[in-house]
């Protein structure tokens, strides 16, 4: 049986709409042969928890422009501290990100920060890197947990 594809869901929190950054990383994810679960702009971390959830993803991939992040990411990584999931869903956040935040963003749960200029190949390979951490831990991967 051959290895599991890596899924990812990609989502924008608040109300930063402009998602044609997401929707690139999500071609580029998919051409490296992951699947991604796309919710887009406009979700709540509620929301983006839930489906993460209901849709067993290795890594949850943020994009922000603005600086939302910081109300939003703590939220996500609590609902997944929670559940104790902040150890096989990995969170990473790709945009415009202030290098005073990155600490803070670290504590709450972010696994790598994505600045504007990453190639496609550093977005592959931080994925990866969260994909094989996360799998180390993960059990009964690909069965559906509980809520």
């Amino acid at each position: 049986m051959g290895q599991r594809k890596r899924r990812v869901l990609l989502a924008k929190m608040g109300t930063d709409g402009h998602d044609l950054g997401l929707k690139f990383v999500a071609s580029i994810l998919r051409q490296a042969g992951m699947e991604v679960v796309y919710l887009g702009p406009y979700q709540t971390p509620e929301k983006v928890f839930s489906t993460a959830v209901q849709e067993w993803v290795d890594v949850i991939g943020i994009g922000s422009l603005s600086g939302e992040y910081m109300t939003f990411i703590p939220q996500l990584f609590a609902l997944l501290k929670g559940k104790k999931l902040e150890s096989t869903m990995r969170i990473v956040l790709g945009g415009l990100v202030a290098k005073e935040d990155v600490p803070r963003l670290r504590e709450s749960g972010v696994n790598f920060i994505f600045h504007p200029g990453a190639t496609s190949q550093e977005i592959i390979e931080g994925i990866e890197i969260c994909v094989a951490r996360g799998s180390a831990r993960r059990k009964g991967a690909g069965k559906s947990i509980p809520a």
